[in-house]
């Protein structure tokens, strides 16, 4: 039976207006604005959206799902209906698991496993490294997401630095390439130097001196340096500084655009300050850093000089999270929040929920060349989220839905409330509860 979602306002492509969507089977059939049509009768289930916005669902182009070889923290699973439960359709995600996502092989696993146990749709990304370059360029263009680099080491050791080795991927990718970028040469130089000062008590107020924003800057800089060399298709992950954020411009529409940036919910959200009462909850890496830069990440956002919104999903532990700076690692869960701390800026005037869906659905879409997702037009995929912008919802340990069983929002209120989820176009989540006979779908792309 088709499904009627009627009396929505509807948020679409820069516009909010009232309407309703006609979903068959997987896809939007068709979207009325104001009134139904005289005489509409079809034999359809009705979802009555009075006071709700219905909105694209998110597309978040950065999880760590952990899955395979460190499902202790995380897996696809349980990930996935986090991600649906927080209006995130889709997700891409990132290959340092173990084993890594480095050969085909793996990298058809992931798909696999995706097929049988995920709640939203999915792509994932092929992991570089100093000697894959066979299998990188082995990758299919159509069905993965894209190349992942990190140009500086994070969790699980992937960092590529060889120069040639960098030159030849910039070089001959066919695919878009992201990038972890922080300058591993000066992240150690400073690690060295306040463990010297204070061995293993390391505040976690130093995290974004250690990891510091010249170090993102020395890396970031580089790889569009190589980018422009080579005329690459880049993505530059997680922009954490307002020396970063001035690199990139505004001059071109993005779907022309050969460099683009991403922004992440925790560095528009946090700033140093918070590492007193947060400590390891929010030690990421890129560290969050000033409220300077995090000003200055929000003015390139605004200005369309970043490009999406994201959240780097990369859970851990509690126990984990617990040890000394040196032992703690990097990462949190976000994934089930970011609408809803998106939302919060909206209705504290930072952006208009109009830009919020821009940023965090149709920009992906377009951004990494999804077919028929991100929008809600006729024809594409019924991938759509219902939110009440009225009903205030406080983060707590039982209405969590990660595998690592906390968050760095716990306690926190957002301004609204997730209340319907539909993933290509099943109905997955509604009233906190989940519809588990539905299944995501691989991502296709047209390149």
């Amino acid at each position: 039976m088709k499904t009627l979602i009627e009396n929505a306002t509807i948020v679409n492509e820069g516009r909010s207006f009232l309407g309703h969507v006609l979903i068959s089977n997987q896809l939007i059939e068709t979207v009325f604005e104001g009134d139904l049509p005289a005489g509409f009768s079809e034999n359809v289930n009705r979802i009555d959206a009075t006071g709700l916005h219905l909105l694209p669902g998110v597309i978040d182009d950065q999880v760590h799902f952990r899955e395979p070889g460190l499902t202790h923290k995380a897996e696809i699973y349980t990930e996935a209906k986090a991600a649906v439960a927080g209006g995130v359709t889709t997700f891409m995600e990132m290959p340092n698991t173990n084993p890594q996502t480095i050969n085909q092989t793996e990298l058809q696993k992931k798909f696999d496993r995706a097929a049988e146990v995920s709640l939203a749709n999915y792509s994932f990304f092929i992991g570089a490294t100093n000697d894959n370059l066979d299998q990188v360029l082995a990758t299919d263009v159509k069905n993965v997401c894209g190349i992942k680099i990190f140009m500086g080491s994070s969790t699980g050791n992937m960092l590529v630095d060889n120069t040639e080795t960098l030159e030849r991927i910039f070089s001959k990718a066919q695919m878009l390439i992201a990038t972890h970028c922080e300058d591993e040469a000066t992240i150690r130089a400073s690690s060295a130097t306040y463990r010297e000062k204070y061995g293993n008590n390391v505040p976690f107020t130093a995290h974004p001196l250690i990891r510091s924003a010249e170090a993102c800057y020395i890396s970031s800089h580089g790889a569009k340096l190589l980018a422009e060399k080579h005329d690459t298709r880049l993505h530059i992950l997680h922009i954490s500084t307002a020396k970063e954020a001035a690199m990139f411009g505004n001059d071109l529409p993005l779907s022309e655009k050969r460099i683009t940036a991403e922004a992440c919910i925790h560095h528009l959200w946090f700033t140093d300050a918070d590492y007193e009462s947060k400590g390891a909850n929010i030690k990421w890496n890129p560290a969050v850093k000033t409220a300077a830069d995090r000003e200055g990440v929000w003015k390139a956002l605004l200005e369309n000089r970043i490009d999406i919104v994201a959240t780097d999903h990369a859970p851990h532990t509690i126990e984990e999270k617990s040890g000394n700076y040196w032992d703690a690692p990097s990462g949190g869960p976000l994934v089930q929040h970011a609408l809803q701390a998106m939302l919060d800026f909206v209705q504290q005037g930072r952006l208009t929920i109009e830009r919020a869906v821009e940023k965090l659905s149709h920009a992906p879409a377009q951004c990494f060349q999804i077919e028929k997702r991100g929008y809600i037009r006729p024809g594409y995929f019924a991938d759509l989220v219902l939110v009440n912008t009225n009903k205030p919802e406080t983060v707590t340990k039982a209405n969590l839905h990660y595998k690592c069983g906390w968050s760095p929002f716990e306690g926190h209120t957002f301004s609204a409330s997730i209340e319907k989820t539909f993933v290509s176009g099943h109905l997955a989540f509604e009233n906190k509860g989940f519809n588990e006979t539905v299944k995501g779908l691989a991502l296709t792309f047209s390149r």
